[in-house]
């Protein structure tokens, strides 16, 4: 899940580099041309409406793959898990990186009126995250050009959604707190080490938006999830600000 990586106008046309960005520019996610110690995954938005129900997705892009879990453990109550992993092949220069990311989370879901759906959830995720960049260690020929760290994110998940059998349509938010620790390496970008970089700013607190749309058979639709990550600690540490992912969603009764 890690590595360095507002939405609204010029519109399309900031909406259309966004998305170009986020799926093919060479220097995103962890592979890229500059560290990056953060990259938001998906969010479980399970939409549960019943004891019992549950919900079970796979999805991702050509950086990621994630997997999705949930089930209805009451009237009002469910349980969810996930886990996302962060594969990007690396740069010809060898630059690149790599992360994993698990989650769990329980909370409220309460069915409403006219096929609408309101849901929170608290979360709990821990993971790691690497930045390898060899073509830094030839201006730095004492360093390796790594660095790690293991992560720790807590926090909340509203969700508002529209849920019909063939079709949904939601928006949810993720109010979180990232932390890291253990940071080890001697990376140097810039002439700064970024061990010493991320130590003074190992907590972050991230507003991270999304809206999710999904379409197919009632127990199974294709799903397009857009979200964007604000990181209201630091409008400039170096993290990727966006993401978009394709997969399945299983919705069973």
């Amino acid at each position: 899940m890690m590595r360095e990586v507002p939405f609204l106008n010029n519109t399309n046309h900031r909406f259309m580099k966004v998305i170009i960005l986020t799926l093919v520019s060479g220097c995103i996610l962890f592979a890229g041309c500059n560290p990056k110690f953060y990259s938001p995954n998906s969010h479980n938005l399970p939409l549960i409406t019943s004891k019992g129900e549950k919900s079970l997705g796979v999805s991702g892009n050509g950086d990621r793959v994630e997997v999705q879990g949930a089930y209805g453990v009451s009237k009002n109550f469910a349980v969810k898990a996930d886990g996302s992993f962060f594969i990007p092949k690396d740069l010809d220069n060898g630059n690149g990186g790599s992360g994993k990311y698990f989650e769990i989370g329980g909370g409220y879901f309460k069915p409403l009126a006219g096929d609408f759906v309101f849901e929170t959830y608290g979360l709990l995720g821990f993971g790691d995250m690497e930045n390898h960049l060899p073509s830094t260690v030839s201006d730095n020929p004492s360093t390796t050009g790594d660095i790690s760290a293991n992560v720790l994110r807590y926090g909340i998940q509203p969700g508002f959604g529209y849920k019909r059998p063939n079709f949904s349509i939601a928006l949810s938010s993720r109010f979180v707190n990232l932390n890291y620790s253990n940071i080890k390496g001697d990376l140097i970008f810039n002439g700064e080490n970024q061990a010493d970089y991320l130590n003074a700013n190992k907590s972050n607190f991230l507003i991270e938006p999304a809206l999710t749309l999904r379409g197919g058979l009632e127990n199974i639709k294709l799903q397009l999830q857009f979200g964007y990550s604000l990181n209201a600690s630091n409008s400039e540490f170096r993290q990727d600000d966006s993401f978009l992912t394709f997969g399945l969603n299983f919705n069973l009764k």
